[in-house]
């Protein structure tokens, strides 16, 4: 059993809007909406990709505000659901399989209220991992691209898991553009690039209810890794382009003042 420091949150010092993506998650996202701290969560709402099995409707039920997005993929559906939030100063993810522990909020909040930070990724695969919850493969690739960017970015993570959260003007003003799997990569690789602050929370993770979509096979955890890695390589190679245009560009202005 994971035990963590107890975090005490002023209600009403910010207004938090918790996005989660769902696809057919009806035996969980009663549990996810349950658990969520009231106090702290404004809104909740859900992006749907077109669920069959009563989803939305148990969403909406519970006081979550739906929203449909068919369009699938799990960016766009953050998206959508960021494009949706009610004038946020902070923005959180979470998925609604209820693998993370929406009761751990605080632990996400604490550091950018106390401004540490402005955007916390949880962490699957710290001291409050539960064996097994999350297969082999899945937590194999995680390393291998938390490794990644911080060899090339300087960004110290251990895992790039979905239960984050964010400043809202910061996380809008990362533009983010990704639809697919690359979306969690693509947040904190901009954020490294435009210096904001980035940090890591340990947070408990359990097995999912229900089927997973993507790292629950091994097809799947590999695709899913090499979309991410070659983001992460795609990102890093842009950026020393750029730095070189702007040298370039520098030198020649230099030159022709003399």
């Amino acid at each position: 059993m994971a035990f963590f420091p107890v975090v005490v949150i002023p209600s009403k010092s910010v207004r938090v809007s918790v996005i989660i993506p769902t696809y057919n998650e009806a035996q969980a996202i009663g549990r996810v909406l349950a658990d969520l701290p009231s106090d702290l969560a404004a809104e909740v709402i859900v992006v749907d990709s077109g669920s069959s099995d009563g989803t939305p409707e148990i969403a909406a039920k519970m006081g979550a505000r739906v929203v449909k997005e068919p369009r699938r993929g799990y960016g766009r559906a953050c998206l959508t659901g960021l494009a949706n939030a009610n004038a946020p100063d902070m923005v959180v993810f979470l998925d609604g399989d209820y693998s993370d522990r929406p009761s751990e909020l605080p632990l996400l909040l604490s550091p950018i209220i106390e401004d540490r930070a402005d955007i916390t990724v949880g962490s699957r695969l710290g001291k409050q991992h539960i064996p097994g919850a999350l297969p082999w493969h899945a937590a194999l690739g995680n390393r291998l691209a938390a490794s990644l960017i911080g060899l090339l970015y300087g960004v110290k993570v251990t895992d790039l898991g979905p239960f984050r959260a964010g400043r809202a003007h910061v996380l809008r003003a990362l533009a983010l553009e990704e639809t697919s799997y690359g979306w969690a990569v693509e947040m904190i690789l901009k954020a490294a690039l435009a210096g904001f602050r980035i940090v890591e929370v340990p947070v408990s993770y359990y097995p999912r209810i229900g089927k997973s979509k993507i790292s629950g096979t091994l097809k799947g955890t590999a695709g899913a890794a090499w979309f991410i890695l070659s983001r992460i390589v795609r990102y890093y190679f842009q950026r020393r382009k750029r730095g070189k245009n702007l040298q370039h560009g520098g030198k020649e202005a230099t030159e022709e003042k003399h």
